[in-house]
């Protein structure tokens, strides 16, 4: 049934996103608040990203910096790049499991409490 799994493999290698990135996954943040704090530093160098974060009152923002500074780690460790030249080239907030629980209310009834997670992506590039 599987043909040519070896080369398949090579060519989605070689395919392969060289830019440097940093997941978080399991946020307990809703993705609509993370989005917010996001939008700010899409685009931005990541110098100028990180001073906007350290100034910016949402509960996302300590998160995305900590997210942001691993990526600059891993730019500048696993792949040797220049951190004055680096800039956030894509940022996202996906929606993670939903945590449902359960609000006891009168007459015997109960209302669902949705604690949702995000999972956060940063990737960055070269000027």
């Amino acid at each position: 049934m599987a043909t040519r799994v070896r080369e398949k493999a090579a060519q989605r290698k070689a395919n392969a996103d060289k830019r440097p990135r940093a997941t978080a996954k399991y946020i307990r943040i809703s993705p609509r608040k993370v989005k917010i704090v996001v939008d700010l530093i899409r685009g931005k160098q990541v110098d100028q990203a990180l001073a906007i974060l350290a100034y910016t009152p949402k509960s996302a923002a300590p998160e995305v910096e900590k997210l942001l500074n691993s990526a600059i780690a891993n730019a500048e460790n696993n792949l040797e790049m220049d951190r004055s030249s680096l800039y956030v080239a894509e940022v996202y907030a996906n929606q993670g499991p939903t945590l449902k629980r359960y609000w006891a209310r009168s007459h015997g009834r109960a209302d669902m409490i949705k604690k949702r997670t995000s999972h956060i992506t940063i990737v960055l590039d070269q000027k």
